[in-house]
C-alpha cells in the first residue's frame, strides 16, 4: 500500500496563506520606494498591475495561483491608498523626502 502524506493532507490553503503574508511583505516595500522615487505617480502602476493581475485570476482554472493571482491584484488596489498615507508620512516626517523630486515639484510650481 502506497501512503503519500501530500496527498493526504490539504496544503493549498497553506499555501495561500504563506503566500499572502509574503505578497502582502512585497507591497509595502513597494510603496515606500515607488513614492519616494516617482510620487503620486506610482499610483497608475498599482493601477494597472492590480486589473492585470485580476484578469488573470479569473482567466487561470487552478484555484492556487488564480487565489495568488486575486491577492495579489487586491494588495495592488490596496496600494493606490497606501501611496496616499505614505505621502502623508513623509510630510510629517516619518520617511524620508526624495530631494531630487522635491527640487523638481518647487521648480514647477
Amino acid at each position: 500500500m502506497q501512503f503519500d502524506i501530500l496527498s493526504l493532507l490539504n496544503y493549498k490553503g497553506l499555501l495561500i496563506g504563506i503566500f499572502t503574508f509574503l505578497i502582502i511583505g512585497l507591497y509595502h516595500p513597494l510603496v515606500i520606494k515607488g513614492e519616494y522615487y516617482f510620487g503620486r505617480k506610482i499610483r497608475w502602476c498599482f493601477l494597472v498591475s492590480g486589473i492585470i493581475f485580476l484578469v488573470c485570476s479569473v482567466l487561470i482554472d487552478d484555484m492556487l495561483i488564480s487565489s495568488l493571482f486575486g491577492v495579489a491584484s487586491f494588495s495592488s488596489f490596496w496600494s493606490i491608498k497606501e501611496v496616499d498615507e505614505q505621502v502623508e508620512r513623509v510630510r510629517k516626517g516619518w520617511f524620508p523626502e526624495n530631494p531630487k523630486r522635491a527640487k523638481k515639484e518647487m521648480a514647477t510650481k
